[in-house]
């Protein structure tokens, strides 16, 4: 957001599977870059009164899809923020485009096996809660691959550790500066 020349940056998108680590990655990132910070669902938890798992619950996923493009249309008027949609806001084209070409966006890939391990609360997941983990997201992962694929930027998420994520997505930040 401090820019030389008054331009604000655009948005970094951090898209991957449910659990990758988008919120504590894109968090630690925009704290590093002195940007704004917005995790999706703590956003539509704190406007709806209640967790994503209970709108999911008792509205469906297709209402879920629809406060998640909210939000989406209220960020597509700003800048200068990391940004952590759910997993499956990829696959809503018509939020995708109201961020694009200006956002960049940044899939942090991991293979199901991998984001699983690093679960530890999968009941707060609706996506996962009751299912096999790995099995979700491997059908997760079989729908979406093309759609992250088509991010600006793929990090290997299994390769690097916490601290290189950050630092890699800081350093997309700066960059746009």
């Amino acid at each position: 957001m401090h820019d030389t020349d008054g331009k604000t940056p655009p948005h970094l998108v951090l898209v991957g599977l449910p659990g990758v680590g988008k919120t504590t990655i894109g968090r630690a990132a925009a704290k590093r870059l002195d940007w704004r910070f917005l995790d999706f669902d703590e956003e539509i938890e704190r406007r709806a009164g209640m967790e994503v798992r209970e709108i999911f619950r008792t509205a469906g996923e297709s209402h879920f899809r629809a406060l998640e493009h909210e939000v989406t249309v209220e960020m597509s008027g700003a800048c200068g923020m990391v940004l952590s949609p759910g997993g499956g806001w990829i696959t809503q084209t018509a939020s995708v485009e109201l961020l694009r070409p200006a956002a960049r966006i940044i899939y942090l890939r991991a293979s199901p096996e991998a984001v699983a391990r690093r679960l530890r609360r999968v009941e707060t997941r609706p996506l996962l809660a009751g299912r096999d983990p790995v099995e979700v997201l491997r059908e997760l992962h079989g729908k979406q691959r093309s759609l992250y694929e088509t991010a600006d930027h793929v990090i290997d998420a299994e390769k690097h550790g916490r601290q290189q994520l950050i630092e890699q997505i800081a350093g997309l930040g700066r960059a746009l500066k």
